[in-house]
């Protein structure tokens, strides 16, 4: 896995697509190397958190932002329901992980395709909270959202394996 550093000296844009990335890519790199057993281990039970669960949360919000919101497009959730919100976690399980980690990474080439020729200045309106945003919240809510997140796989990573790292 290899990350790369954004534009260090890029517009805003391109800041902003280095960050979301590289966080994307670090994503990526916490779950490398690891057997679906290991991925769908729940880091402190009786959370639902995992590796796995990670990756199944984030094709949800990619496919949320950038798809529906920004890209207008007609996409459902992945594998969250009214009736099962917190499904992308609390079923990922070892014998999905393939396919899981695939949906993930097809998720990313459609949110990039969504996000691609859209202003940051583009307003859309939230369909839950019925508030007006930019894409340019969208961006850095993602990166926040991916740091968080994977700051949460760094400690399940170790936990599983003993690895550290940035």
């Amino acid at each position: 896995m290899t990350r790369t550093d954004g534009a260090f000296a890029g517009d805003e844009r391109a800041t902003l697509d280095g960050f979301l990335d590289w966080y994307r890519d670090t994503l990526l790199d916490k779950c490398a190397g690891l057997t679906g057993e290991q991925l769908a281990r729940r880091a402190v039970p009786p959370s639902s958190l995992s590796l796995l669960g990670l990756l199944r949360h984030m094709t949800e919000v990619e496919r949320g932002w950038f798809r529906r919101r920004i890209g207008g497009q007609a996409a459902s959730q992945v594998y969250c329901t009214a009736q099962r919100p917190d499904a992308d976690f609390d079923d990922a399980l070892p014998a999905s992980a393939e396919a899981d980690y695939a949906a993930y990474l097809r998720e990313l080439d459609l949110a990039r395709a969504a996000a691609a020729g859209q202003g940051l200045d583009k307003i859309f309106v939230h369909e839950r909270h019925q508030a007006e945003m930019n894409v340019r919240w969208v961006y850095v809510h993602m990166i926040e959202e991916y740091a968080r997140h994977v700051g949460h796989a760094d400690l399940i990573r170790e936990r599983i394996d003993g690895r550290t790292g940035s």
